[in-house]
């Protein structure tokens, strides 16, 4: 085996991976194929460029984004402290220069005595050394062909259809039943019922709702098994209800009588904190989504904890081939991180890659590798990727509703949050410590 790391990819994950491990002591060498191959997205050869927004979210600690940035600065993490270096103004968001912020820490992985920079592109992971892969939802292709071979192609997918989510605690109950189509198994959805009346007015914000335009290189083919809601919308009035909206097999206990349309919520977690909307893969803007979805029975005064989207990415089924050490199961000396994994976000691609990294160092010198407890930041979205349902795994952002839940219910949701922000920290400064991290 060789002696030192081989990173692939030189984005947010892959550039905190390399700081992570040579921090550690592990001689690193980065692969990324910049500027000689470029992607669709990237305009410069720098490490860690931001190809959309120049936010990296809310910083603020009572937030569940804030709350990941804080753990990652305990851990020593380049890419928080450059980003607060670099910051501009955008309220409580942590917004930065994207041109500084990428070349700092471009800068900054150059000047690392551990690691070395390779400028060239990589077709499949070396077969003699420990490696992360973390090369995002640009992979080049022939890399992805080997991802293929190496997690089963059926399991790599190259572009998302994700549903919203919703706080389970915002759902009004009393405008919802439990129950299965034609009560097969558990009553395992949440169903909300359409009067006639309101199937229309629904349908008409569907089309009249504003849509995000994709950027050239994320448009993508729609398959019939992920059409975003609103094209169905389109295709016709009663379309819709021969999908995700369709009432048969459901029977209202209340009127005793099957709706006119249905919206059904399906449990994202074992904890029954959030719920996703069954089918509502969209395009529409956050805030149209915010809009339309509220007219729905039951969410009038939801709290959205992820906006649905439809877009190009690259990614693998987690919950089926990776430890929550990051390895896959099938060949623990490759680790990945990033987009790659199943997180949504620039902070969360980060934080998975600086996991990877204090992993694959600590493999590397024979010790006990390590996993943050589920009740932090990123336990909880490492908890959420390899644990999920597989037959209905999609990318994740980090949110509250991924948190187990307090041992004492607490009503306030500024209380509630502040109380497992709190229990949050002072697990991970504990897990720190006896990780011999600190």
């Amino acid at each position: 085996m060789r002696e030192d790391i081989v990173i692939i990819g030189g984005g947010l994950a892959g550039s905190e991976a390399a700081w992570q491990a040579a921090n550690r002591g592990a001689k690193v060498t980065l692969y990324e194929m910049r500027p000689k191959e470029q992607t669709a997205a990237h305009k410069t050869g720098y490490l860690a460029e931001l190809v959309c927004s120049n936010s990296l979210g809310s910083g603020e600690l009572q937030s569940a984004p804030g709350l990941l940035k804080e753990e990652m600065r305990r851990l020593g993490s380049l890419i928080i402290k450059v980003a607060n270096d670099v910051r501009v103004p955008a309220g409580a968001a942590l917004a930065v220069d994207r041109d500084l912020f990428a070349q700092k820490i471009t800068q900054a992985l150059e000047g690392h005595p551990n690691i070395r920079i390779l400028r060239e592109p990589v077709s499949e992971v070396p077969p003699d050394c420990l490696a992360i892969v973390a090369t995002g939802p640009l992979t080049s292709d022939a890399l992805a062909e080997h991802l293929k071979r190496l997690t089963n192609a059926t399991h790599l997918y190259f572009y998302d259809s994700i549903s919203p989510i919703v706080d389970a605690d915002s759902i009004d109950m009393s405008k919802v039943f439990k129950a299965s189509r034609y009560n097969k198994g558990d009553a395992d959805y949440l169903n909300c019922p359409m009067t006639e009346a309101e199937y229309d007015a629904f349908h008409q914000a569907m089309l009249a709702a504003e849509k995000v335009v994709p950027k050239e290189f994320e448009k993508i083919p729609y398959f019939e098994g992920c059409i975003p809601i609103e094209v169905m919308a389109e295709r016709g009035r009663d379309t819709m209800m021969f999908g995700p909206m369709k009432p048969v097999g459901l029977v209202d206990p209340r009127t005793n009588a099957r709706p006119y349309a249905v919206v059904q919520l399906r449990m994202e977690n074992r904890h029954g904190t959030c719920y996703n909307l069954v089918g509502f893969q969209t395009k529409l803007t956050y805030g149209a989504q915010k809009r339309v979805f509220r007219m729905i029975p039951g969410l009038e005064n939801t709290e959205f904890l992820r906006y649905g989207s439809v877009h190009r990415n690259t990614f693998v089924n987690a919950p089926t081939l990776l430890r929550d050490t990051l390895q896959l199961k099938s060949a623990g000396r490759i680790f990945l991180a990033g987009q790659l994994v199943g997180v949504e976000g620039y902070t969360e691609a980060a934080a998975t890659g600086g996991l990877a990294g204090i992993n694959a160092a600590r493999g590397l010198q024979g010790q006990e590798l390590v996993v943050p407890p589920e009740t932090t930041s990123h336990g909880a979205l490492l908890k959420y990727i390899t644990t999920s349902d597989s037959k209905h795994f999609q990318p994740m952002n980090t949110n509250y509703g991924l948190f187990p839940p307090l041992p004492t219910r607490i009503r306030d949701k500024q209380e509630r949050q502040r109380r497992v922000g709190q229990r949050a920290l002072e697990d991970f400064a504990a897990w720190i410590q006896r990780s011999g991290l600190s």
